[in-house]
């Protein structure tokens, strides 16, 4: 099987943090000896991506400039690099928020390679999947089996897998109380399918039109708006008698994550994803010593939990909530996500 790559594609670029997001025609980028090339078909658009066009992160990890954003990618494998292993032209491939690591240090030999000092992060130090071919480094792509659906398997490259992740990260057992905060969100809704898929009760936490009927749709039994509810903490405890055993923090709000320090049961587990900024998780000290429980970070996961992120939805337990959108519209997605305004995830069709 052989494709007939172009020299030029479509994609969004960027000049300078919170520039201008320019949609126009880019080289197609050849793979490193290490690399895959793909043929991106549809690209999932992660709250991430805001914060690496925004520049939120720069102080932390140095930002690729100019860059091609994105890191859920989706597509066809078409040309690789010479010492490219166990992949084959036509098979299909995602593109994650980790690209590479060094392999070779502490954190890479436990299966941490997010961890790693080295690591390439797509969409941020590597040009990512807002174009319409995007390379990756053959180790970290994922594998997506054939006949998968690409626009609804997108999310789950980047979102699924840092929430099951999470979820992971918690330490739960089935009958647990786990509370997602910001659960209708394109984490928070992907958090509460992966949740009753391992068999926990999920109590969700967000406001705005539709997200109840949205969580509620992915599983979810008890929801609570913040922008009705006055105490969240006391909500909470009393829809699960007595606090939640875990909570993931997929918000991006710091008044939220400092009250989830509040609702969290006695032994149970603050879990923090989202990355606001700035942020401060702020936890009473007398409160956690005395209720013992712990406040973990938990960043994507590696290839292990991709592989197992993609198996819940390959059997079909976990579905993407997704709205599909032109990749030239990117700038008013960026817009509508800054707002609060969109439902599950938004995946852009590069064709478009």
């Amino acid at each position: 099987m052989s494709f007939e790559i172009p020299k030029t594609q479509k994609g969004v670029i960027f000049y300078e943090a919170g520039g201008k997001l320019e949609y126009k025609d880019l080289p197609v980028p050849t793979p490193k000896p290490n690399e895959i090339l793909i043929n991106v078909k549809y690209s999932g658009v992660c709250h991430t991506d805001l914060h690496a066009y925004k520049g939120d992160w720069a102080d932390h990890v140095p930002l690729k400039l100019p860059l091609i954003g994105g890191h859920e990618g989706a597509g066809v494998v078409v040309a690789m690099g010479a010492s490219v292993k166990g992949w084959k032209i036509g098979d299909l491939a995602g593109i994650k928020w980790l690209n590479g690591s060094c392999m070779n240090c502490e954190y890479c030999e436990l299966g941490n390679e997010s961890n790693c000092k080295h690591a390439d992060l797509s969409g941020y130090t590597h040009d990512g999947s807002f174009q319409q071919y995007a390379t990756a480094d053959a180790v970290q792509a994922a594998k997506i089996p054939k006949g998968t659906d690409l626009a609804e398997v997108a999310p789950i490259l980047c979102a699924g897998v840092t929430v099951y992740k999470a979820l992971k990260t918690a330490e739960l057992i089935a009958g647990d109380w786990v509370a997602i905060s910001g659960a209708a969100g394109g984490l928070g809704s992907l958090a509460t399918q992966y949740a009753k898929a391992m068999g926990y009760r999920v109590v969700g936490i967000d406001g705005g039109e539709g997200k109840k009927e949205l969580f509620e749709k992915c599983g979810g039994e008890y929801f609570i708006d913040y922008t009705k509810e006055k105490d969240i903490p006391a909500a909470v405890v009393k829809a699960t008698n007595g606090g939640a055993h875990g909570v993931i923090n997929v918000s991006v709000s710091e008044k939220a994550i400092s009250a989830s320090t509040e609702y969290v049961r006695a032994n149970g587990t603050v879990v923090l994803v989202g990355m606001p900024s700035g942020a401060k998780c702020i936890s009473d000290v007398f409160d956690q010593v005395s209720k013992s429980f712990k406040v973990a970070g938990s960043y994507v996961g590696n290839r292990a939990d991709t592989r197992q992120a993609l198996d819940f939805f390959a059997r079909g337990l976990v579905r993407s909530p997704i709205t599909i959108e032109p990749l030239s519209d990117l700038p008013e997605i960026y817009q509508k996500m800054a707002d609060n305004k969109l439902l599950g995830r938004v995946v852009v069709d590069t064709s478009k």
